[in-house]
């Protein structure tokens, strides 16, 4: 078995859960932690964070001061914005609108009909509330 130089850092999250990353020293290790055959479609792995306006707000202006590339969306039930960590992974930060509570509550109510429905064949998109720039 071969020694793996790497350096483990924890960063913690409000919920007092933590995210954990590692840098190798060794390139052919890093490569070899990465995924054999990456999604076509890699938007969807992703991870997500909740973050207030203020945040939201300081993030976005970091990113951009940086030369990163980002992506905005409003979903409708949420903001978001997307950006890359330096190994490639999807990093997405959300802030909620004024009337989220209430978002919550219908989507709560519906989800198991809405599954039902799309399970059953009905493939109609469930989120009326997403702005889009075609309409």
């Amino acid at each position: 078995k071969r020694d793996v130089a790497f350096c483990h850092t924890f960063y913690t999250l409000g919920d007092g859960g933590a995210l954990a990353f590692f840098s190798f020293a060794d390139d052919e290790v890093y490569q070899k932690t990465q995924a054999e055959k990456p999604a076509e479609i890699g938007s969807f792995d992703h991870i997500a964070f909740k973050v207030d306006d203020t945040t939201y707000d300081e993030l976005v202006d970091r990113v951009k001061a940086s030369g990163l590339e980002l992506r905005e969306t409003d979903h409708g039930y949420c903001r978001s914005m997307y950006t890359r960590s330096p190994d490639g992974l999807v990093v997405e930060f959300t802030v909620d609108p004024p009337h989220a509570a209430q978002i919550d509550a219908i989507r709560r109510a519906d989800a198991h009909s809405e599954l039902a429905r799309w399970m059953a064949g009905d493939h109609r998109v469930n989120n009326d509330l997403r702005v889009r720039e075609d309409a």
